[in-house]
């Protein structure tokens, strides 16, 4: 199986972030991250997931951008010539994409530190960077989900050189921005999630974070979409096994210590790569305004993309992100003006923008 062990790409990344927040390469010893790539072709892209995912939460998008759901390491595509670009996805102008998706340290096959000191978005940052050093990627596109774009953000700021573009979905700025809107809804899920042991229980309080009730009751033939997702989410819950209390507890650190400073994000915009925020406007765990408020601050070089959704958008509207995420890719290929690829209004900073809307279903 793919594993990228931490110690041996980090020494150069010691100086990356301070002392009181990181993890040395002797801490990092054994430290393994597990990760399957996709697709082949010249331009990389790191999906990075967010709190209590896997690698195969990024299935859509995997799909959408590389055309195919089979791993490289799966025995069928072995034979396949590593230089040759698959066909389908976003890829453009003849070029190929390739995909890595990976568990975060505390979760899936990755190893589980047992210290919350071992969980912040910068040590699972530098995780990332070690995983591109372990593929030989010198610059990849970087997408991060909730937790993931927390730390796909870190990223950028520790090494804004080895970022193409960034895509944020579904993100806060950490801390209290991390805590859903307040209301009968969130308590009771809470309470739930809090109180799930079983996959039975998890799968069915995931249903209700992830997804608007409106999707969850479409149906589809004789089915309602939540039954069948249940079953989907039953298996895969199953077979990797529910989070340990260490994963769990840990990440959740990552996600309240998260915070970017006004240097971090000056460091993002000063590197000048294009960054999509893509959002679910009715996700009840991360609320948009905070993801507006950091698109705000990542001006001019950010665009608002505002979908019907909730907090797992990238499936409740897998072609409108995937669209979004190769328009990305595309506009970054081709070095576009950030004043053309930004949505928000030039005469005021503190206006909220033209975000892309997308209805479906609606």
């Amino acid at each position: 199986m793919p594993f990228c062990e931490i110690a041996k790409h980090q020494t150069s990344l010691d100086d990356a972030v301070d002392a009181a927040s990181s993890s040395s390469s002797s801490n990092n010893k054994g430290i393994k991250i597990f990760y399957k790539t996709y697709g082949h072709g010249p331009t990389k892209v790191l999906l990075i997931i967010g709190l209590a995912g896997t690698h195969d939460s990024w299935g859509p998008q995997i799909k959408g951008l590389t055309g195919t759901e089979r791993s490289n390491d799966d025995d069928r595509m072995r034979a396949v010539d590593p230089n040759s670009s698959d066909s389908g996805g976003c890829g453009y102008g003849g070029n190929g994409i390739q995909v890595c998706a990976f568990d975060n340290r505390g979760m899936g096959r990755s190893s589980v530190p047992t210290k919350k000191s071992e969980y912040t978005t910068k040590i699972m940052a530098k995780d990332a960077i070690a995983l591109m050093d372990h593929l030989g990627w010198r610059k990849a596109h970087i997408f991060g989900h909730s937790m993931g774009a927390m730390i796909a953000c870190k990223l950028a700021a520790m090494v804004p050189d080895r970022v193409l573009s960034l895509a944020l979905l579904n993100v806060t700025g950490g801390g209290f921005e991390c805590l859903p809107k307040l209301d009968s809804r969130t308590i009771s899920v809470a309470i739930r999630f809090l109180k799930a042991k079983t996959p039975e229980q998890r799968a069915a309080v995931d249903l209700d974070t992830h997804y608007t009730k409106e999707y969850l009751d479409e149906h589809v033939g004789s089915s309602t979409r939540r039954a069948i997702l249940y079953q989907e989410y039953v298996k895969g819950i199953s077979s990797t096994g529910m989070q340990s209390s260490y994963g769990f507890d840990g990440q959740v650190n990552a996600c309240w210590t998260h915070k970017m400073t006004r240097t971090e994000i000056e460091l993002i915009r000063s590197a000048g790569f294009l960054v999509s925020v893509i959002h679910g406007r009715h996700d009840i765990i991360a609320q948009i305004y905070y993801a507006r408020r950091l698109a705000k601050k990542l001006q001019p070089f950010a665009r608002l993309v505002d979908l019907h959704g909730g907090h797992l958008v990238s499936h409740e509207r897998t072609e409108e992100v995937n669209q979004a995420l190769c328009d990305l890719i595309s506009a970054s290929d081709k070095k576009m003006n950030p004043h053309v690829w930004t949505n928000f209004p030039k005469e005021s900073s503190r206006k909220y923008p033209h975000s892309v809307r997308v209805s479906v279903g609606c």
